[in-house]
């Protein structure tokens, strides 16, 4: 049962940083549609491919900017800046070119990829080891006996890969404690506050006293006395930021085994990346 190897993509992870890694107007197709960070975007998942070998390939995507975070605090990433103009139209049809190598692209209106990440991948894992490739440090929370986080860093195929061990040596924190971190520290990217003046170094300090959240609020008394007036002075903020933090793997979306098996026919790819004139990607699909 376990030979199965299941690589999950954050699809707007690698497109962002393909676009941002190639040159700006060098792609187009004839009638002047940017490609270029499509272009990135299939080198960044055909290396990915043929380092980690999985059996089976999906791709999550965010669905619209709104989710159910935005609810509960009106500016969650507010200060992010809007899309690059000549990256925008590259969104759907990174989504068809993906289709069409028989790649299933999952998301739902309302919710991040992130959740439908954590979601597919929680029940893929009782099929095989998962392999979310991403940038994203918020999906290490998602580590498990099965599940594995591949932070993509710079350059090509240079990846951190997090099981529980190397979180526990790289980190110094389990998974459920890198959503307690962001509870206590806030997320500047995703703009939202975590407790005002509490940093990293405190909250790893506190966590690997007290385990979590609950536990330091169980033991205000205990804390020094700086620290306590911090956290009672946001107790709002901390448990909001929290909520924010915590992936949803409860997502009301389908994906079985078989609909991601990695099988592409190279006729069709060959056809395919002729059309987008991505022709010298195909050696890389073997």
């Amino acid at each position: 049962m376990s030979e199965h190897k299941i690589l999950v993509v954050d699809g707007m992870a690698l497109l962002f940083r393909a676009y941002f890694a190639q040159s700006y107007s060098a792609r187009r197709l004839a009638d002047g549609t940017p490609t270029n960070a499509i272009y990135g975007f299939l080198q960044y998942l055909f290396d990915a491919v043929n380092t980690f070998n999985p059996t089976h390939v999906l791709c999550c995507w965010d669905m619209g900017s709104k989710t159910f975070r935005n609810e509960l605090h009106a500016d969650y990433k507010a200060n992010r800046p809007e899309a690059p103009e000549d990256l925008v139209p590259q969104f759907s049809l990174v989504k068809d070119i993906v289709a069409a190598l028989d790649i299933p692209n999952i998301g739902l209106e309302g919710y991040e990829a992130d959740d439908c990440i954590g979601t597919v991948s929680n029940r893929l894992s009782g099929f095989g080891h998962v392999y979310v490739l991403t940038g994203d440090q918020d999906m290490l929370q998602l580590v498990s006996e099965r599940i594995h986080v591949v932070i993509m860093k710079k350059g090509r195929s240079n990846y951190a890969v997090y099981d529980l061990d190397f979180l526990k040596e790289d980190k110094g924190i389990q998974p459920f404690q890198v959503v307690e971190m962001k509870g206590l520290t806030g997320d500047t990217s995703d703009n939202y506050p975590g407790v005002k003046g509490i940093g990293e170094k405190t909250a790893l300090k506190l966590l690997a006293e007290y385990e979590s959240i609950d536990g330091i609020l169980d033991n205000l008394d205990h804390l020094p006395k700086s620290v306590k007036a911090k956290i009672e002075a946001d107790l709002d903020n901390l448990h909001l930021s929290r909520t924010l933090a915590r992936i949803n793997v409860e997502v009301p979306i389908e994906c079985s085994l078989e609909e991601c098996l990695w099988t592409v026919n190279p006729d069709a790819a060959a056809d395919l990346f002729e059309k987008y004139r991505f022709t010298s990607l195909l050696k890389m699909i073997g």
